[in-house]
């Protein structure tokens, strides 16, 4: 039997461990990828562990999220960004230049290689036959560090695409198809990888749209083969000599199968507010539409928007409609620009933004109150948008078009009446544009480099090791599918504190209880307790970190996402799995816990750590690597890596 193609990368890069699904592996990290609401406290992280310079093969640093400087705090951490790349021979992307995961693809991604990035959507490099993994900004520090990378060995999920994509419906409509078949809990532990026929008939930024929202399917990663498809995007890019082709063996075998024939998708539309919530966009019409947003991470490429612009060009949006598109970067603006797209869109009453995420991580574009907004974005947890109570679909950019030309809920199908279908074809060779990208500087010249560090940035807080038996109080038990949006706001109220815990810990689960941060501070030891896939979306470690700082020393949830349980171990949370789901009805806010012996307990590798709570027991599961337990007694793995450990 032949190998897959997920399977000949991770064996390249295997340093520790066998691929057997579930047991630990740790991987070398060719690139690895911050951006600004992750990076400024991943890079404090890698301060502290007294590298000189990087040590992967590439290194990147955007400054795509944080880009509302309403006051000095963001002007502030991109400065210190952009000083410290410059110390440590990272790549900078300037604010303006683009979204991560676009330029990424566009000018640095390289076939076959491991990336490791502080973004959950890092997967988008599916699009180049990458694996690449989201993580917390503290794993990507250790790999840039030139530690390998330590994970749950996934299964292989082998997705087979034949047939072809009908007109009006397009790349977004397939990975929200797999949304509405597998859920947002599908993928965990998985590795989706799409072969067969139908691959072809996908450019790379096709599948960098498909590899982006596998992070809503909670899986790994995705990935595609390397191809001639991957071949003509790289030499698009002028960079045709970093291509291989890579692909899995005629007759490899993967652990799970799933096949979609491409000519059955019908445009899709995910309804409020879970990006799984999938309906088809027929099934939706009528209903009135008072915002739209096309771009940031996940359709924000040449194809997306210019297909946007032909569907515009000569016809003006809907009266009450605002239609705002946000450019995946710089490159893509400039080309749309080229091929006459930007006076497309301004005649037809659009709002041209700075390429750049804004309204997917709730920088700005919010909706109004009540109402219905469309986005090619990557999600639609509630509040995520920065309006309470929002009503935000996810559709594909022809969906979003339609929605704008007639003001209400439309299958795109019906443009047909209108005009022919714009079959937009990527350019044969991008208009390529780096002056908004800082190259590393020469080593020599990089140790003279002077970081600036300004106010806003505050020192690492200490934390304690694991006591020998842990008292604590529920602080808060929350129900299934909590993202870390929920856990941990973005927008642009919380993001500029994101390097002064202190500060962002103060809106840890604002949205569900603004009184838990005093409630937290005030009972000292504290645990929550959740629901199933809990820690869902985004990689942000504030999701923890602030936590911790609040004092809550373990949570007790029916199942975990993979990036928040690393996240929880890496500052000495205990990840705790209710062994009986039935006990999470026992356990409510107030309760008194204790954990006897807990210290005692993970050194010795138990798995069963028993909780005692008015007179009964309740036993729950501790799932980690023994070196994952040393990192929990340790108190972090920051703390654990400043012993000399690795």
């Amino acid at each position: 039997m032949g190998k897959n193609l997920a399977t000949k990368i991770l064996e390249a890069h295997l340093v520790k461990g066998e691929l057997k699904p579930g047991t630990e592996i740790a991987l070398k990290i060719d690139h690895a990828l911050l951006q600004d609401a992750t990076g400024t406290m991943a890079m404090l992280e890698f301060i502290a562990m007294g590298v000189d310079r990087v040590k992967v093969e590439l290194a990147a640093q955007y400054i795509d999220h944080n880009l509302l400087q309403t006051d000095n705090r963001n002007a502030d951490d991109h400065i210190f960004l952009m000083t410290a790349a410059q110390r440590f021979g990272i790549h900078l992307s300037k604010p303006g230049n683009g979204v991560s995961h676009q330029v990424h693809l566009e000018r640095f991604g390289v076939p076959g290689r491991t990336m490791l990035g502080a973004d959950s959507h890092t997967t988008s490099a599916a699009g180049l036959a990458m694996i690449a993994m989201g993580a917390g900004g503290l794993d990507v520090s250790l790999a840039m560090a030139g530690h390998p990378f330590h994970l749950p060995c996934p299964k292989i999920w082998g997705v087979k695409l034949t047939g072809r994509l009908q007109p009006w419906v397009s790349a977004k409509d397939v990975i929200l198809e797999m949304l509405r078949r597998h859920t947002v809990k599908g993928g965990v532990g998985k590795i989706i990888e799409y072969y067969g026929p139908g691959v072809a008939t996908l450019s790379a930024t096709d599948r960098a749209i498909i590899g982006n929202m596998g992070a809503e399917l909670g899986a790994t990663t995705s990935l595609f083969p390397s191809d001639h498809r991957t071949r003509e995007f790289l030499e698009a890019q002028g960079r045709g000599q970093v291509w291989q082709e890579l692909s899995a063996d005629p007759d490899a075998a993967y652990d799970e199968y799933e096949e979609i024939d491409l000519a059955t998708v019908e445009p899709l539309i995910a309804c409020p507010s879970s990006p799984d919530n999938v309906v088809r966009v027929a099934d939706m019409e009528g209903l009135k539409v008072d915002q739209v947003l096309v771009g940031s991470s996940a359709n924000s490429a040449f194809r997306d928007l210019m297909t946007v612009c032909r569907i515009l060009d000569g016809r003006r949006v809907a009266s009450h409609v605002s239609f705002n598109v946000n450019p995946g970067s710089r490159q893509v603006l400039e080309n749309v620009a080229d091929q006459g797209g930007v006076m497309m869109l301004l005649l037809a009453g659009a709002q041209i933004h700075q390429p750049g995420c804004l309204g997917c991580i709730g920088m700005g574009q919010a909706p109004g109150t009540d109402q219905v907004s469309l986005r090619t974005f990557p999600r639609n947890f509630p509040g995520r948008s920065g309006t309470k109570n929002d009503k935000v679909y996810l559709c594909s950019p022809e969906t979003a078009a339609a929605a704008g030309i007639f003001g209400v809920v439309t299958d795109p199908r019906k443009l047909e009446s209108l005009m022919a279908w714009p079959d937009v074809q990527n350019p044969a060779r991008y208009v390529l544009d780096d002056s908004s990208i800082i190259f590393p500087l020469p080593p020599e010249e990089a140790k003279k480099v002077d970081i600036v560090t300004g106010p806003n940035i505050v020192p690492f807080p200490d934390f304690e090791e694991l006591p020998e038996t842990l008292e604590a109080e529920v602080i808060f038990a929350v129900g299934d599918n909590i993202s870390t949006d929920t856990i941990m706001p973005a927008g642009n109220k919380v993001l500029p504190y994101r390097s002064n815990i202190p500060a962002i810990s103060q809106f840890v689960f604002e949205q569900l209880d603004p009184d838990f941060h005093k409630r937290a501070r005030e009972k000292g030891n504290g645990v929550v307790v959740g629901g199933e896939n809990y820690g869902q979306g985004s990689s942000r470690e504030h999701a923890a970190l602030a936590p911790r700082y609040l004092g809550i020393r373990a949570k007790i949830v029916k199942s975990f996402a993979r990036i928040h349980k690393a996240n929880l171990v890496n500052f000495g949370i205990l990840p705790l799995i209710f062994k009986d789901a039935a006990d999470y009805d026992l356990l409510k806010q107030g309760d008194r816990l204790t954990l006897p012996d807990v210290r005692r307990l993970v050194a010795s590798g138990a798995v069963e750590i028993p909780v005692q709570v008015a007179g009964r027991e309740i036993i729950t599961v501790l799932d980690v690597s023994d070196r994952q337990r040393q990192e929990l007694l340790a108190g972090g793995t920051l703390n654990y890596v400043k012993k000399g450990n690795v």
